[in-house]
This record gives C-alpha cells, structure tokens and sequence, in this order.
C-alpha cells in the first residue's frame, strides 16, 4: 500500500489520505470543491464545484502517475438531486469513452456545506 500526495490539491481536512494505491489500482478520497490555492470554495453553484472537485481529482491522479483516462468508477455525492443534469454536464467534459462506471447520489450534507463530492478508482494498465 503507497500513500499519494499531490500538492497542489487540497491536503486532507481530517484522518485520511488523498489517494491510496495498491497495486494498480488507486482509490481516491472524495473531493469537495476547495480551490488549493485559496484553501476554500470555488465560487459559484454545481457548475463551478463540480469542475473544481474533479480538477482536484485530475491532480491527485497526475501525481499518481495517471489521468482521468485511467478512472474505472466514479461516485458522485449531491447536496440536490435536482443539480444532476448541471453536473452531469461538467462532469462529461473530464471523461471519453469509455465512460468510467458511476453512483449518482444525493446525501442530507457533505463536509463544509459543498454542493457536490466526488471520489474516484483509477486502474494503471
């Protein structure tokens, strides 16, 4: 098991890692929109934090040795179920066929009142 860490992500708010590799697979921690050189939210809505939660995950992957093309399965945690078609929309602008494998799921809160947490498995081919 290999810790990863990338710097210029946000560095984990509690007792977990960014991302953990083992073997080729790497699990990601979820990531909720704070942008890494501000140390808080991207402003704006859905949009804007789900592009940041997954520039925030691209970064995490980089310094893991992948891309987002590596992703096999996303989950993707709401606020409001009623942002998923703006989410949606973003979130097709990270990902090429084939699409990774994804859970969609609204929750009663996610950590500092984000709109949207996304984590990701990435497999090394």
């Amino acid at each position: 098991m290999e810790k990863i860490f990338a710097s210029k992500a946000p560095a984990a708010i509690g007792p977990y890692s960014q991302a953990i590799r083992v073997g080729n697979l790497v699990f990601a921690s979820g990531q909720i929109p704070i942008d890494p050189a501000t140390g808080v939210f991207v402003p704006g809505g859905i949009k804007e934090q789900t592009r940041q939660s997954l520039t925030n995950v691209k970064t995490i992957l980089e310094a893991a040795g992948l891309t987002m093309a590596n992703v096999v399965k996303t989950t993707v945690f709401m606020a409001d179920m009623n942002d998923f078609a703006e989410m949606n929309g973003v979130y097709a602008e990270f990902f090429k066929e084939p699409y990774p494998a994804r859970s969609a799921v609204a929750v009663k809160a996610l950590p500092k009142g984000a709109l949207v947490e996304i984590e990701v498995v990435a497999a090394a081919e």
